[in-house]
């Protein structure tokens, strides 16, 4: 049987977002990068915390090029082969650091992700 909830639930109009006063003069003062460590990998990322999805048509050595010049994350798609990858951290070594590498869950997606992060040893995330 299901259960009946009947807590009272907020809405926009119940809600009041009041702006935090700033010393900055204008938005162009904003600084979004911001530098996050992780927990378990102690690894830290530098950069803006946004990232472009790992789709086949987002997640592409394009994409990761342009966003990296503005410190947005790529989550590069798991079709680029070992050779591209290659070129692409040959021809843009200061993208790799806010770009990922992805796998599917065969065995020999594994194993291609495995020698995708030998082959090009400046990857320091996978998803």
């Amino acid at each position: 049987m299901p259960t009946v909830i009947n807590d009272i639930k907020l809405d926009f109009k119940d809600v009041l977002l009041r702006p935090k006063r700033s010393t900055l003069k204008s938005r162009s003062d904003v600084d979004l990068y911001r530098e996050i460590t992780f927990r378990h990998s102690k690894q830290t990322y530098n950069g803006i915390p946004v990232t472009a999805s790992n789709m086949e048509t987002i997640g592409t050595f394009e994409i990761a090029t342009v966003l990296a010049k503005y410190g947005f994350f790529t989550i590069l798609h798991k079709y680029y082969t070992i050779e591209e990858w290659k070129e692409f951290a040959d021809k843009h070594p200061d993208c790799i650091k806010y770009t990922a590498a992805t796998s599917g869950t065969g065995v020999e997606d594994l194993e291609r992700l495995k020698c995708i992060l030998n082959a090009v040893p400046e990857i320091a995330f996978m998803r």
